[in-house]
Formats: structure tokens, C-alpha cells, sequence
């Protein structure tokens, strides 16, 4: 039977130091009291941490690999949605057993991920337990780099990354709210267990846009964060959403739901000035990601005002729509 510090050795410490010189530079890793970490040189470290716990996050049947993917992948998207780039990661999680051939798929998609965007694990914590993982991740970005949820400002373009929605539709499949073909629900599966941490655009988009945070927990709540920050409202454009061709061939009711409500995506949703929108538009091209503008940021009309998302259709008539993102403490 495989003790703890058995299981540590053999599942992940044999690629806890796997980077480049640049990423581990001044890092000591597993095997002390404490992991060291030196931000890149005229950097500050960023910084997130995520949790994930069996069946509020996930399925019992996930298939390991995809788990060890995307209990990384959630946190690597914080980074890309502040404009960091990783370094390392620091993993804490209890088991109900140490079961050999799930411990080794985990790790394998956790290490697949880390070592393809350079970042070291560098410590952390296992015990005996309910299924639940936590990660911190650290990475770095230039001090007045760093995109925030409080610098939008009004005139702002609202852009996203990607497509939205096909995750919540996955969810919903598997919960029997609606179906879908083979292969579309295939696409929205791998939309909820593998999301793609949007790395390269974060970085790319130094300079170019404002504000940002990844949509985790539904469009309609997550922009809402940087509106509230912002102390700002905005305008969307409920059609202008982007949605994958498998997200289009269910019904509108449920389109919409999963597009603004549905949570999961990992897509970046930003700010940016409308002089920038060629910037913006050719930042997404380098790094082979879609952009799509949504809407547009105004001003408090009124100091009793409150920060809200004013929502209309293609033809700019208004939409009355009562919708709320995902919460962690009551189901969807």
C-alpha cells in the first residue's frame, strides 16, 4: 500500500521540478519545510488559489487525466485573466484511497498541462479523504501590466474570448435538462472538463486592454465583478455572444441560459478602449484565439445608481432577463 510520501515520490515529485532555467530560477521545491520562489526579475508575483471538491465541481465518474487537466487549467486561468505568466504551482488534496492507476492518469493530465505552459510544482499536501483538490498557482507580470477588474472606463469596448456556453450545456446533458447528438455532446463535454486557460491572449493583451477576469461562474455574474469594482454599467449585446455551431443547434432558451448564465467557460472576458479595437483584434490573431465584442461600458447616471448590465437583442431593443451566476454554496 502506498504511504503518503511513497505516493508523493512516485506520482509527483519525479516532475515537480520540470521548467525552463528562467521559471525555476531561485526556486527550491519539494522535499523542504517550505518552497522558495523568486518573481522573474522587475515582476511581482500574482497569485490564486482554487479548490475543487467532488460533486459540486465535478462528477465522481471524471476521468482522472481530464480531472488532473482541469484542476490546474481553472487556475492557470486566473493568471491568464490578470495577464500573468505561470511559474509554479503548489497542489493540496485528500484521496479516499491511494488507487495506483487513478493516481497516475491524474497526475499525467495535471504535468501534461504544467509542463506546456512552464509550470513547476513546487509543494503541497495529501491526505486521506472526500475527493478534493486545491491549487495555488503563482506567476509573474510587470507591475503596471497587470489587468484589473477596477480599470474599466466608460466609452470601453466589453470583448470575449473564445465561445461561451458549451460547458454549462455539457452539465446539462449530464444532468438530463436537455440532449443533444453524439457528436455535439461530445464538444460540450470537452468544454467542461478540459477548459484551455487562455495564457497567451492575457499576455498578449498587456497594454492593450483594461480590465479582465475569466467567465468561471457565468457571464451575467462575472461581468458584474468588474462593473462593481469599476463602480460603471455596461450594455451587452445578447446575440453578439459568441457560441460554438453545437451550441447554436439547441434551443434559443437554452442557448441563451448557457451563454450568459452558465458558467465554467475560462474565457476571458476584458475591457478595452474602442481606438484599440484593431490592437485587440490583432492580439487574438497572434495567439490563434477568437475575439468577439459584446458591448460597451458607461458611466453611473446618478449617484444612487448601482453598477448593472443592461442586456439587448441584435436590433437594440431591451431584454428583461433574470439571470444569476454560478454559486458555490447553492446549486444551479
Amino acid at each position: 500500500m502506498l504511504s503518503e510520501f511513497s505516493l508523493i515520490d512516485r506520482f509527483f515529485a519525479r516532475r515537480a521540478t520540470a521548467g525552463p532555467s528562467d521559471a525555476t530560477a531561485g526556486t527550491l521545491g519539494i522535499g523542504d519545510d517550505c518552497a522558495l520562489l523568486a518573481p522573474r526579475a522587475g515582476e511581482m508575483l500574482a497569485i490564486s488559489t482554487d479548490m475543487l471538491v467532488e460533486g459540486r465541481h465535478f462528477f465522481a465518474d471524471i476521468d482522472p487525466e481530464a480531472l488532473g487537466h482541469k484542476a490546474l487549467a481553472v487556475n492557470l486561468s486566473d493568471l491568464a485573466a490578470m495577464g500573468a505568466r505561470p511559474q509554479a504551482f503548489t497542489l493540496a488534496f485528500s484521496l479516499p484511497k491511494a488507487d495506483e492507476a487513478w493516481l497516475a492518469a491524474f497526475s499525467e493530465g495535471l504535468f501534461a498541462l504544467a509542463e506546456r505552459h512552464d509550470c513547476a510544482l513546487i509543494g503541497g499536501d495529501t491526505t486521506g479523504g472526500p475527493l478534493n483538490l486545491c491549487i495555488t498557482v503563482f506567476g509573474s507580470v510587470p507591475p503596471h501590466a497587470a489587468l484589473r477588474r477596477d480599470a474599466a472606463q466608460p466609452g470601453d469596448d466589453i470583448w470575449i474570448s473564445g465561445t461561451l456556453g458549451d460547458a454549462r450545456a455539457g452539465l446539462g446533458i449530464q444532468r438530463g435538462e436537455w440532449s443533444a447528438d453524439a457528436s455535439d455532446a461530445a464538444t460540450f463535454r470537452r468544454a467542461l472538463e478540459r477548459p484551455e486557460p487562455r495564457i497567451a491572449l492575457g499576455i498578449a493583451l498587456r497594454g492593450v486592454a483594461r480590465a479582465a477576469l475569466d467567465v468561471s461562474d457565468g457571464l451575467a455574474g462575472d461581468l458584474l465583478h468588474i462593473l462593481e469594482r469599476s463602480a460603471l454599467r455596461a450594455t451587452v449585446d445578447v446575440d453578439a455572444v459568441p457560441r460554438s455551431a453545437a451550441l447554436r443547434r439547441l434551443a434559443p432558451d437554452i442557448q441563451r441560459r448557457c451563454t450568459l448564465a452558465g458558467g465554467d467557460d475560462y474565457e476571458l472576458c476584458f475591457t478595452a478602449p474602442a481606438a484599440a479595437r484593431a490592437a485587440v483584434e490583432a492580439a487574438g490573431r497572434a495567439v490563434d484565439v477568437p475575439v468577439t465584442r459584446i458591448g460597451t461600458i458607461s458611466a453611473l447616471q446618478a449617484p444612487h445608481d448601482r453598477p448593472a448590465i443592461a442586456w439587448r437583442d441584435a436590433a437594440g431593443a431591451p431584454l428583461t432577463l433574470t439571470l444569476q451566476g454560478f454559486d458555490h454554496f447553492h446549486a444551479d
